[in-house]
């Protein structure tokens, strides 16, 4: 039997003892539907990106984790997707509900958010933050990737940038400081320019 007919549980273990074609196997198989769910939960080609990388990564790190008595390993793939989907929306409905005002404060209806134009505006802002957080100083960046975007605990983040808990604490205070100080500018310009008409 060649390795392209072969069951996916097959694969996995195969992969786990190290056989890379295996592992590309299984992810050329998968990848694509994971990406597509993902994309369409979170509207973000960035997020649905970091989202199967970090289901293929457990994956790798991890393959112990699927039991083939609880089901396919497709469906445990798509179990690990929907989880960081959810995470990642869970993080986002603070952004979501401040967009579902308008400025008289009203609520605004769910469809409008499924508007081109709040998509565009989102993509923009999304821009913003990452620009936001790529013009912080190399230490506090480290300190809000580490611990904000990764999730990492403050153990694990002074593991990885070896230092002390405490000196990632600070960091990461400083850091969330000038990040909400530099968003809130970004913030005011688009009001100070119609202020100025």
């Amino acid at each position: 039997m060649k390795i392209l007919d072969e069951r996916d549980d097959v694969l996995l273990r195969r992969a786990a003892k190290g056989d890379e074609n295996a592992f590309t196997l299984l992810y050329h198989r998968h990848q694509a539907s994971l990406y597509r769910y993902a994309l369409r939960m979170t509207g973000s080609t960035w997020a649905a990106e970091e989202v199967v990388q970090d289901v293929f990564m457990t994956l790798i790190r991890q393959p112990k984790k699927y039991d083939a008595n609880k089901g396919e390993v497709g469906a445990f793939l798509f179990g690990i997707t929907r989880n960081r989907v959810m995470k990642h929306l869970d993080r986002s409905p603070r952004e979501l509900s401040l967009e579902s005002q308008s400025d008289s404060g009203v609520s605004k209806e769910p469809a409008d958010l499924l508007t081109p134009a709040f998509w565009a505006e989102r993509r923009e802002r999304v821009e913003q933050v990452r620009d936001a957080v790529l013009s912080l100083p190399a230490e506090f960046r480290e300190a809000v990737v580490l611990c904000e975007l990764e999730e990492l605990s403050y153990e694990e983040a002074a593991k990885k940038s070896c230092c002390p808990i405490g000196t990632i604490r600070s960091r990461l205070h400083r850091g969330r400081a000038l990040l909400m100080a530099r968003l809130e500018l970004l913030r005011d310009i688009p009001r100070r320019a119609t202020a100025g008409r």
